[in-house]
């Protein structure tokens, strides 16, 4: 099982930055995919953006193009979502994701994140 640990949510105001981070840790095969999404109150969980390991592309929300980039360190086992010019919109739960496998041939798994509270105010 392959366990996820967000950090580096908090308060900040409109226009700012806050940068994510998501620890991985457990058996890993090889990874399909890394991602974050956000759930507001009230709302459903949604996707921020994702990286597609096999391709190499990244994809985000329309709503945070421009202003939001995902990256990672293979070394350290870490994820990033750096957040600039928030909005009282994006104030939300992270949660960062993985899509993986946990050994040759096996099933595709998904893993999830406690959350970190991000918000914004105006």
């Amino acid at each position: 099982q392959v366990q996820l640990v967000e950090s580096g949510g908090g308060l900040v105001q409109t226009g700012g930055s806050l940068r994510l981070s998501c620890a991985y840790s457990g058996s890993i095969f090889s990874l399909n995919t890394m991602g974050w999404y956000r759930q507001a109150p009230g709302k459903e969980r949604e996707l921020v953006g994702k990286i597609n390991i096999i391709s190499g592309y990244t994809n985000y929300a329309d709503s945070v193009k421009g202003r939001f980039t995902i990256s990672r360190d293979n070394y350290k086992k870490m994820m990033y979502l750096q957040m600039n010019s928030l909005k009282p919109e994006d104030t939300a739960v992270y949660y960062c994701n993985l899509e993986y496998q946990p050994s040759y041939n096996g099933p595709l798994m998904t893993s999830w994140g406690q959350g970190t509270q991000v918000t914004v105010s105006s």
